[in-house]
């Protein structure tokens, strides 16, 4: 057997309690040895790990790749390029493309893309209702035949309460999770968090309570019916006690914020800044510091709500641009910037990005661990992050004036080197 071998890097893996320098042995995909040298076989590349991290690598639960129908904004190519780049190796891709993925040949296409690609794997998230219209059930079954882990509506609401109870009771049937986004857009006709700073700018806000109101009508539907659950992207502290709440009536759901709202507030948006106008909105310091103890405590998953935009999509004036940053290319350097900040811990990054989202859609063997397939991230954390060179053909990066430290030296999916 010939094996690539990753040198003295430090391993950290809450996951498998691993926090230690030590060699790793890959052969065939899978991690052969960790800390002893293989009885036999011999070395055929090695990478030097002294001083980086080797990480497992990061799952996001949701995030708009632009492919198929946006190829202004991007491509599932360059959008996979630039998450490898923040070390992901797995995305979630949302149904919010054109066409919608709510048939079993867009759901190919996207997988064929994604693997002509050669980057992340990407596990495309059906639609639960055609054309995301809210109002008829789209074929469920069949969308997961064909391979996605989840389904859902993407920010597109379920208007009609009886269409989200059938939706619910037909998953539950046939055990498909969903992933639903609570948001009643009747109270959401805003562009940034109804607070101070709204009112200050005269611009219109959206209350908590367009997310609270709608969380608890899928709470209740889902106790109902017993289906598997997961909200995508929340904003705000009382969203974080209902789902606590209903964790302890024994319903069956996990929850993930995006990273823009563990590292911004809405104060972000003084100046008008339309970079900053993205959904959910950034809500207020409390809300923040409530989500990233959530995260902390293990409660949360980190989503990137990758979303990029060409210059043209962001050049309104802020209530009429586009909602969204292209989070990708800065994804992890972010991440670093709230660990060295001493607000979010390592363990509970790496457990909010891999762990927890690999036990969401069902993904076995993620973890560095002898037997599992190589899904990894080396790290140099010290290195300086250059922004200037983007991998996401979006442009509505929020950060590229900031000095940002952070790169992946090498990633491995399934084995295979892809940076």
């Amino acid at each position: 057997m010939r094996y690539c071998l990753i040198e003295g890097a430090r391993l950290l893996d809450p996951a498998n309690n691993l926090d230690t320098v030590a060699d790793v042995y890959i052969a065939d995909g899978k991690i052969q040895a960790i800390g002893h040298k293989p009885a036999a076989g011999e070395i055929e590349t090695s990478i030097n790990g002294a001083g980086k991290l080797l990480i497992p690598g990061l799952i996001d639960l949701g995030a708009h790749l632009a492919e198929p129908g946006f190829s202004q904004k991007g491509s599932i190519a360059t959008e996979t390029k630039a998450a490898a780049r923040s070390g992901f190796t797995h995305i979630c891709a949302l149904p919010d493309t054109k066409p919608v993925t709510d048939s079993s040949a867009v759901v190919q296409l996207i997988q064929e893309k994604a693997a002509q690609a050669g980057y992340a794997e990407v596990m495309p998230l059906g639609a639960a209702t055609q054309g995301l219209q809210g109002e008829q059930l789209a074929n469920m079954f069949s969308l997961t035949e064909a391979g996605c882990p989840a389904l859902s509506n993407a920010r597109q609401p379920i208007k009609d309460s009886y269409v989200l109870q059938r939706v619910m009771e037909y998953a539950a049937t046939y055990g498909i999770r969903l992933f639903l986004s609570a948001n009643d857009t009747t109270l959401a006709d805003g562009c940034m968090h109804a607070g101070p700073t709204a009112t200050r700018m005269g611009l219109d806000g959206i209350a908590e309570t367009a997310e609270t109101i709608a969380l608890a009508q899928i709470l209740l539907m889902a106790e109902q019916t017993g289906v598997q659950l997961h909200i995508s992207q929340i904003s705000c502290a009382r969203s974080i006690n209902m789902l606590q709440q209903a964790r302890e009536r024994g319903i069956n759901v996990t929850a993930d914020v995006p990273l823009a709202n563990l590292v911004y507030t809405d104060e972000a948006v003084n100046g008008y800044n339309s970079q900053f106008n993205v959904l959910p909105v950034l809500r207020s310091e409390a809300d923040r510091q409530a989500l990233l103890t959530a995260v902390n405590n293990g409660e949360l998953a980190i989503s990137s709500n990758h979303r990029p935009h060409e210059i043209a999509a962001k050049k309104a004036p802020f209530s009429d641009a586009e909602p969204g940053m292209s989070l990708f290319d800065c994804f992890l350097p972010l991440a670093l910037k709230l660990i060295a900040a001493g607000e979010l811990e390592w363990n509970a990054f790496i457990k909010a990005t891999s762990q927890i989202p690999a036990t969401v859609i069902d993904l076995a063997g993620i973890g560095l661990a002898e037997g599992n397939y190589f899904n990894a991230a080396l790290v140099d954390v010290d290195a300086t992050v250059d922004l200037s060179q983007l991998y996401s053909k979006g442009e509505n990066i929020p950060c590229a004036d900031e000095a940002l430290s952070g790169v992946v030296n090498a990633l491995f999916v399934n084995g295979a080197q892809v940076l």
